[in-house]
Order: C-alpha cells, then sequence, then structure tokens
C-alpha cells in the first residue's frame, strides 16, 4: 500500500496576500502599542520606560552621583531594549534637555545638545547622568506590588509593564509619535494646573470639559513664548483632542532696538536669523538695518533687530516677521494615546484625566493591598514571636532537645510552619527581656495601620481624598508657575511688498532695446544717462518706488512690477525679458506707472484708442496680460495719464500735422480692447499716415509739440482752435510745425 501521507519540508506554505496581511498588521500593531505611543498610565513610551528603569536599578537617584551614560545605555540595549544605541541614547537625552521637556526626568552632566541645536549632544561615552527628583513620581511606588511584571526580551530578567506615576505623566511633558496609520501629539502642561483638574474630578465626576479648562487654561511649553490661541479654540481642542496651538515670540524694546526674549518651543535661534536676513537679502526688509545674535549663558535667547530709523512701526514690522518666520509657530494637537483596555483612542481633556484617575485608584489600591498583606504578615510573624517569648524556656528545651524542632513547635504551640521557622532564625541577641516590649508595641502600631488601610479600602471617599492628598502633595513639591503666558493676539498678517518699501520719487527709464533702470528722484534728465552700445533712451515715467510700473510690448501686451525691485540707474539696468515672457519677435514699446485708480489713454497708431485704469494694465503672469487690441500694421503709442476725467482734454496728433482736442469724457473707459476712433485719418491716406501720439492736458496745463530740435508751447486756451469732437479730423498745424515727432505736456 502506498503511503499518501503529507511530507514536512521543514516550511509553511501559504498564499502570499494572507502573509503579507498578518505580517503587515503585526508590525504595525508593534509599532501602535510598543514603540510610537505612550500608556496613559505613566505617559511614557516603551523605551523612557525601559531608560528610566534601568538607572533606577543602576542606583542612579536624583540624590547617587551620577554614571556615565554610556553604562546605562548598555544597559538598557543589553536587558530590556534590543534596538540600536544611538536611538536609545538619544531618547534619553530628549528627557535630559531642559528646553525639550517641560519636566525634565533625566540630569544630564556634559553636553546635551542646546536649544540652538538640540541634536547637537556628545556621545555617551562623554556624557553622564542620572534621575531627576520629578523621576521618583513615577519609580517612587514600583516595589509596592502596583504594576505587572512582563519577561524581557530573552526572558531572563523581568521588566515592568508600566510606571505606578503618582501624577498625570502623559500630560506634564508630552509626546510625540508617529506609528502606523496614527501618530500623537500631546503638548506639555503645568503641573499645578493638570493636578488642581484632577481634583476637580475627583470632587465632581460630573465635570465637563468646560469646568476642566477652568483649571487646564492650555498647554504650558519650556520657553516663555506667548499662546496665542483664542480661550475658545484651547477649548474646542481639549473637546475633541485635536486641534492647533499658536505659539508667538516675545520681544521688549531697547532705544531703538528690537531685543526678541524668547522663541516658540522647538525653535532655533540660527534659523530663525537665516530667515530674516535671508529677507533682507532679497531687499524684502528694507525696515531693517541689521539683526545680531547676543544670545550668551545668562541670556539663552536674545535677538536684536536694528530699524534703519526710530520712524518705523515695530508692530507691523513684528507682525510681518511673525508671519513670515518661525518667530510665531503653530503646533499640532492630537490626544491619541494608549488607554487602560489596551488600545489606541483620541480622548479629550475629561476622558484622559478620568481614566487616569482610574489608573491612579487602582495604583493606590494595589499599593494599599500590598502594604496591608505585610502588615497582617508581619503581626502573624509576632504573633509567633510573642508565645515564644512567654514559653521561651519550653521553646529552648524543644530545639535542644528534638531532632526536627520546627514540627514540634508547631504541635505544641498551635503555630503555623511561618511563624516556627521565623522563630527557629530568630538571633540569640533578639531573645533578651526588653525584645518583649518591642515586640508587643510593634503589634500595637501595626494594628493601627491595618485598621487604617481597612478603614481607606472599605471608604470610597478616604480613597479619594488619600489620593488626592498625595496628588497635592507632589504637586507642591515639584510645582512651579507657568512659563507660556496666555495672551489673546490676533494672528499675524504678512505685509504687502509695497508696505514693506519708503515711498520715495523715482524714474522708471526704458530704453529702445529693452533694459530698465529705475533713477532716485523725478529731475533726472533720462535722455543724458548712458546707455549700452547702439542703444538710446525709448520712454521714461515718473512714479514712486511702492507703485507698479506697467510696460506694452509691441503685440498690444501689458506687464508689470513693482517700481522698488528694479534695478539702479548707477548701471545700464537689466533686460525686461528676463522679467517677462513675450511672444517670439514682440519689444516693449512703451511703459505707465501709477496707482491703481489711475486713469490713462491707451492707444494705437491707426488712432484708436479708450480710458482705462492703472490697475487693469497690472498682472502677476510673465506671459502678460492681453491689452491693446490692434489692426495689421498698428503699433502702441506711450500711455497718457489724466487729471481729470470730467475736464482734461485729449489731444491726438498725426505725422501729416492734424491735430485734435476733444473732452476725455467723450472716450469711453474699458478695461480692454481696441477702443473708439481718436482723430479721422481719410481713407487714401491710411497707408502713409498715422497718429503719432496722444496726449492729455488739465485746464492751466500746456502743450509741448516737439518737431526735431524746435518746441512750440499751446497753452489749454490756445488748443481751443484745435477743439473739435472726437473722431473728427482736427486743426492742421503752422507751416513748418506739421512734422511732429511727439507731444509733451507740462503742468
Amino acid at each position: 500500500m502506498t503511503d499518501v501521507r503529507p511530507v514536512f519540508h521543514g516550511f509553511e506554505q501559504i498564499p502570499l496576500r494572507e502573509y503579507a496581511e498578518r505580517a503587515y498588521l503585526d508590525y504595525s500593531m508593534y509599532v501602535v502599542l510598543d514603540r510610537a505611543l505612550p500608556f496613559i498610565g505613566d505617559g511614557l513610551k516603551p523605551v523612557q520606560r525601559r531608560i528610566i528603569y534601568a538607572m533606577s536599578e543602576l542606583g542612579l537617584s536624583a540624590t547617587a552621583k551620577p554614571k556615565k551614560s554610556a553604562r546605562t545605555i548598555g544597559d538598557v540595549i543589553g536587558k530590556f531594549h534590543p534596538h540600536g544605541d544611538s536611538a536609545c541614547y538619544e531618547a534619553m537625552v530628549l528627557m535630559a534637555q531642559p528646553f525639550s521637556y517641560r519636566y525634565p526626568l533625566v540630569d544630564g552632566q556634559g553636553n546635551f545638545g542646546s536649544s540652538d541645536d538640540p541634536k547637537s549632544f556628545a556621545a555617551m561615552r562623554y556624557t553622564e547622568s542620572r534621575l531627576t527628583p520629578l523621576a521618583e513620581v513615577l519609580l517612587g511606588e514600583l516595589g509596592h506590588g502596583t504594576a505587572d511584571w512582563v519577561p524581557n526580551f530573552d526572558g531572563t530578567l523581568e521588566e515592568p509593564s508600566w510606571l505606578p506615576a503618582r501624577l498625570p505623566h502623559l500630560l506634564l511633558n508630552g509626546t510625540t509619535g508617529i506609528a502606523v496609520g496614527m501618530a500623537t501629539d500631546v503638548p506639555p502642561h503645568n503641573v499645578n494646573e493638570v493636578v488642581s483638574a484632577c481634583v476637580r474630578l475627583l470632587d465632581d465626576p460630573d465635570a465637563t470639559v468646560a469646568d476642566l479648562c477652568e483649571h487646564v487654561r492650555g498647554p504650558d511649553y519650556p520657553t516663555s513664548a506667548e499662546i496665542i490661541t483664542p480661550a475658545a479654540d484651547l477649548r474646542a481642542m481639549y473637546e475633541t483632542g485635536n486641534g492647533s496651538v499658536r505659539a508667538r515670540a516675545t520681544y521688549t524694546r531697547e532705544a531703538a532696538n528690537i531685543i526678541v526674549t524668547a522663541l516658540p518651543y522647538q525653535v532655533s535661534p540660527s534659523k530663525v536669523i537665516e530667515q530674516i536676513a535671508a529677507q533682507m537679502r532679497a531687499k524684502k526688509l528694507p525696515w531693517l538695518e541689521d539683526i545680531r545674535d547676543e544670545s550668551d549663558h545668562a541670556n539663552p535667547v536674545r535677538i536684536a533687530l536694528i530699524p534703519r530709523s526710530s520712524r518705523v512701526d515695530v508692530e507691523q514690522l513684528m507682525g510681518h516677521l511673525f508671519a513670515t518666520t518661525d518667530l510665531e509657530k503653530s503646533y499640532r494637537v492630537n490626544l491619541n494615546v494608549i488607554g487602560l483596555d489596551g488600545r489606541p483612542q483620541v480622548k479629550n481633556l475629561r476622558m484622559l484625566l478620568t481614566e487616569w484617575l482610574a489608573f491612579r485608584t487602582d495604583t493606590v489600591t494595589r499599593r494599599l493591598r500590598h502594604r496591608l498583606d505585610k502588615v497582617e504578615r508581619r503581626l502573624h510573624l509576632l504573633e509567633g514571636l510573642l508565645v515564644a517569648f512567654l514559653n521561651l524556656d519550653e521553646v529552648i528545651r524543644i530545639i535542644r532537645s528534638e531532632d526536627e524542632p520546627k514540627p514540634a513547635l508547631v504541635a505544641r504551640f498551635a503555630l503555623s510552619e511561618e511563624q516556627a521557622e521565623y522563630i527557629l532564625e530568630t538571633r540569640l541577641r533578639q531573645l533578651a527581656r526588653l525584645e518583649e516590649m518591642k515586640i508587643r508595641g510593634e503589634q500595637d502600631e501595626l494594628a493601627k495601620e491595618r485598621e487604617r488601610i481597612l478603614a481607606t479600602l472599605d471608604s470610597k471617599a478616604k480613597l479619594k481624598k488619600l489620593i488626592k492628598d498625595e496628588l497635592l502633595a507632589d504637586a507642591k513639591k515639584h510645582g512651579d508657575p507657568r512659563r507660556s503666558p496666555l495672551v489673546a493676539r490676533d494672528a499675524a498678517q504678512a505685509l504687502d511688498e509695497t508696505d514693506l518699501v519708503p515711498s520715495e520719487p523715482v524714474t522708471v527709464v526704458v530704453s529702445q532695446k529693452g533694459w530698465v533702470r529705475a533713477a532716485k528722484g523725478h529731475d533726472v534728465d533720462a535722455a543724458a544717462l548712458s546707455y549700452r552700445e547702439g542703444d538710446a533712451l525709448l520712454a521714461a515715467v515718473k512714479g514712486r518706488t511702492t507703485q507698479q510700473v506697467a510696460f506694452l510690448d509691441s503685440n498690444g501686451r501689458s506687464y508689470s512690477t513693482i517700481a522698488h525691485s528694479l534695478p539702479s540707474a548707477r548701471g545700464n539696468g537689466e533686460p525686461l525679458t528676463g522679467r517677462f515672457s513675450p511672444a517670439a519677435g514682440a519689444s516693449f514699446v512703451a511703459l505707465a506707472s501709477g496707482g491703481n485708480d489711475e486713469r490713462f489713454v491707451l492707444a494705437s497708431s491707426h488712432g484708436y484708442g479708450f480710458v482705462t485704469r492703472f490697475e487693469n494694465l497690472t498682472g502677476r503672469n510673465k506671459a502678460g496680460k492681453a491689452m491693446l487690441s490692434l489692426s495689421d500694421g498698428a503699433k502702441v503709442l506711450q500711455p497718457a495719464p489724466v487729471a481729470g476725467v470730467e475736464t482734461d482734454r485729449i489731444v491726438a496728433v498725426t505725422s501729416a500735422g492734424h491735430l485734435l482736442a476733444f473732452p476725455v469724457a467723450e472716450l469711453p473707459e474699458l478695461d480692454k480692447g481696441k477702443g473708439n476712433k481718436l482723430i479721422e485719418i481719410p481713407k487714401a491716406k491710411r497707408g502713409t499716415e498715422r497718429v503719432v501720439a496722444v496726449a492729455v492736458v488739465p485746464p492751466g496745463g500746456t502743450l509741448v509739440v516737439q518737431s526735431g530740435a524746435r518746441t512750440m508751447s499751446l497753452s489749454f486756451k490756445d488748443l481751443g482752435d484745435y477743439l473739435g469732437t472726437r473722431g473728427s479730423r482736427g486743426g492742421l498745424l503752422p507751416r513748418g510745425w506739421q512734422k511732429v515727432d511727439g507731444l509733451q505736456v507740462d503742468a
């Protein structure tokens, strides 16, 4: 008969999908429960718990002499945490940094990093460490039967599953962690506020989150930067377990200088200085002249900002810096922790404190029962010892004469085996007569203690009072004032680029080959500036550094930029094609500058145009925006600024010497397009005659007609000879002035 039993090849065959799913779930549960998320009871992750326990086993209490950190890390990874030494050491360093932990658990000696660079700590072979007094809050009751013990990774030792924290450490120091599919971000809090909330919840179990927020007003970071999140937002955060907290640096004034004295949590001073310096290099902070780092041992954070003048609005400047640098920072809050049921959950403030108080109640109960067992065992032993004293001669006789004195003592005096064993182990020096008095005194004290413990265990009110008293005692011992002040402030707003620049007169000059530059002042002779070989002046306009400058290309598209960003007129400037991206073959032919509500006349050489607001000429698109529609062969003319729509006159002049003046109000205002006819050019002459220039003359102004090197001035009154309706032929200029090169208006 053939053997059909399956043959085992030393491995198991399962579908890849099933294996991958199971392996991923196992890994994710390990990361969630044993690495990234804290336990609500002691607020620690496994690596932190193991470091603190290992240090306590090494005798590194707050009063002990510190030992090399390498010794501690060696014990941690060798006995309890089989992972990389560098990651383990970094976790220990974090618990020792006063700028990272609100209440440090490790007292480090040596270089443990700085707020400027938290990871600049020395290697573990160079530093020493021990526990801080606050660590006693986590370890003090560990040997009192308050924690479950589990085997370590190789089963040779035991380690506690949690530490019996006497304070809600989870909220005191907070924590951050990234698991698989979830994360946690618990901010630190002030011990006095948290304990006050716990006491409120003990006294009033029905207290709401809003009630508890009367005590826990908000997070309390290790730095003294302001928390500017509104109280309503903080309350909503504590009600849902999710939200964000915004912190802002604090500053003072010293003469004309601004001194930053505190930065938000985990913000590097050097990074802030670099952010501000980058804006200064990019000419985006003209209000600041210099920035200096004046931090030292006495002043860990001191950044001096030197304004250019005393007229600088400090509030506006700092508001801009708050909005554009890490001087103001937002922190995510996600109260996701492992609860008493061993499951991760996002909890609100009430759930957190209620569950921790349940943990604390169970811990105190276990501690009392553990102590009660010890007291009762001791009383039991003392009872047997007292029997021996009262029958000392008989006990000595039994010990001397019996081969097995233990069962004989048990039978003779009705003792338990434990009592008999204790009598036999009693030293001869303790058999003095005075010992009976000590035994009876100890019995009385222990009996009273037993009664107190039983009374506490049997009364919920007494148990609550004990927990409350211990909380208040620890808060008094370890509590300190709030560091992060809660200040109601509006969120910072970055200033517009124009707000950061002083408003100064400037003349923008464009050359025929499209090179642009800006000269300070309005009394600039643009034609007298030096130009590149083969280049010359095209046009120049007067404006201010805070205004936009618009450039029109030969296709009628408009491009714009802020005036103060243009290069200085000391050099040849820069090509406009470096800032904008006109179509192939297009060239820049005109420009204008003004406020958004100022109006200009846009016109083409074919005699069509319209009035438009300057804002229509501006935009952020490098490829420009379509503005003036041109017919075949038409060219863009220099825009003419309008001072008064109801009073000014538009003047158009053709290459044949025909000049027409008409009210601005006759020309429509458009956002873009071809416009309406300005001046009549007969069909027979449209190929040869064109509009040379357009100008707008205000009342009291003078029109200057340029013909070669000669000029002719026409007052506003003189224009009456050429006044007509829009679209008419206009009047002919005098003989010798009919070849017009351009128009200029003198106010």
